[in-house]
């Protein structure tokens, strides 16, 4: 690979993820504190993800995978995305905001999958090149964390209540329009399905690796898949106002540690993987998810602060350990018959079905614990995930039997 294709797939990754980052990670507290918007109405606006999850796979499958390159339509949803972030940045109301923030979230989780698929098609050894190119999405998100609490203070306690925080949507439609622009100078990666071949649902939707659910280990796998997303929502919607409204300083450039852990455990994932089996790989992360949790529910912006710094810092062995070794794992399980459908159906489970439920659940319950002063009771709020998570912890040890990984694949690219 070139120095010049290595370069422009790199900022391809650092746009992608650096768009997602601008707003996705504080949006809660935008909704809340400038919208007035409620628990509720937040879980229903962090679920556009799931139906953008859902719709995704229609998207690739039906027009990316039949008729366009890959670069070009990348390029085109992007300039549409940056047209309904901005819209979504004018909105006064959560009435206004929600139908800008679902279109773009249909037009944006299809992005996920083109920009590996522009990538892979341009290498000769995916496991050696494509990790170091993927790193810069994590890089790109770390810095769109960094650019909204260091540079602009658009989340210092008075910007915020100023209303500063829906800069962040200017600022990822600007990302976004520049991504666009840009993918149209990518390389061709024209696509390999023929236009005139019978289209089917089923493997467009990967429901063809649904046999894989007869095997009873990975059956355990997907239903704790889907409920460990429940405690996964929590964090994306809370995580950011709560840090914001106990006083934490700086809260979205402290969250960036997250991503970093996140970084550094998905080198460390392959030790612990033959070190310690797949069994108690997976249970060290949903573990990790209680304890984070509960860290969360001790803490404080005082003398408590670094109970919440080590909370953040989880993040690595909470999503890498669990999502990116069930990858791995589902993979295995597949063979190469049914890789790319299994890789669907998980994806379609956990992004879409179950992180839908999460998002309900945690709107619901954020409104619940809503106290008359207008603050939240946040020590009984994460006190729940951290219940939950426990008891999928419970299931899958009791149910799931340990088996051995084939190492080959723990030389595979890892997606996120």
């Amino acid at each position: 690979m070139t120095l010049l294709l290595r370069t422009k797939l790199s900022l391809m990754m650092f746009l992608e993820f650096f768009i997602w980052g601008s707003w996705y990670v504080t949006m809660g507290t935008f909704l809340g504190i400038n919208l007035q918007a409620t628990g509720s109405q937040i879980g229903t606006a962090f679920s556009t993800q799931s139906f953008g999850a859902i719709i995704a796979p229609f998207i690739i499958g039906l027009i990316a995978d039949r008729y366009f390159n890959a670069e070009k339509l990348l390029g085109g949803l992007h300039l549409l995305g940056g047209f309904f972030l901005f819209m979504a940045y004018q909105a006064d109301s959560f009435t206004n905001f929600y139908p800008f923030i679902f279109i773009y979230m249909v037009l944006y989780m299809p992005t996920l999958a083109l920009v590996n698929s522009v990538s892979f098609r341009q290498m000769t050894d995916p496991g050696t090149e494509f990790p170091s190119i993927r790193v810069w999405g994590t890089i790109g998100w770390i810095v769109s964390g960094l650019v909204i609490s260091y540079v602009f203070f658009w989340d210092a306690a008075d910007n915020m209540r100023e209303g500063m925080l829906k800069n962040t949507f200017l600022m990822a439609a600007i990302a976004s329009a520049a991504l666009g622009i840009f993918s149209f100078t990518l390389p061709k990666t024209p696509p390999k399905a023929r236009s005139d071949n019978k289209i089917n649902i089923k493997d467009i939707l990967g429901l063809d690796a649904i046999s894989l659910l007869k095997d009873k280990n990975y059956a355990v796998f997907f239903i704790s898949s889907i409920l460990i997303c429940i405690p996964l929502a929590f964090y994306y919607q809370n995580a950011n106002p709560f840090l914001a409204e106990i006083g934490v300083s700086d809260p979205t450039g402290k969250m960036t540690i997250g991503q970093i852990s996140e970084a550094l455990f998905l080198l460390l994932l392959p030790y612990f993987f033959r070190k310690f089996g797949f069994k108690l790989t997976l249970i060290v992360g949903m573990i990790a998810w209680s304890v984070r949790y509960a860290l969360f529910s001790l803490g404080d912006a005082d003398q408590g602060l670094y109970l919440l710094i080590i909370g953040i810092a989880l993040h690595g062995i909470c999503y890498d350990f669990f999502f990116v070794s069930g990858q791995i794992y589902t993979d295995t399980k597949a063979g190469e018959k049914f890789q790319s459908a299994a890789q669907g159906m998980i994806t379609l489970a956990t992004y879409g079905l179950g992180m839908l439920i999460g998002f309900s659940i945690a709107g619901q319950i954020t409104d619940v614990y809503l106290q008359a002063d207008g603050l939240h009771d946040w020590q009984s709020i994460w006190q729940i995930p951290a219940l939950i998570a426990i008891l999928v912890v419970l299931f899958f040890s009791i149910l799931f039997k340990n088996e051995s990984i084939n190492k080959k694949a723990l030389n595979k690219p890892i997606e996120k």
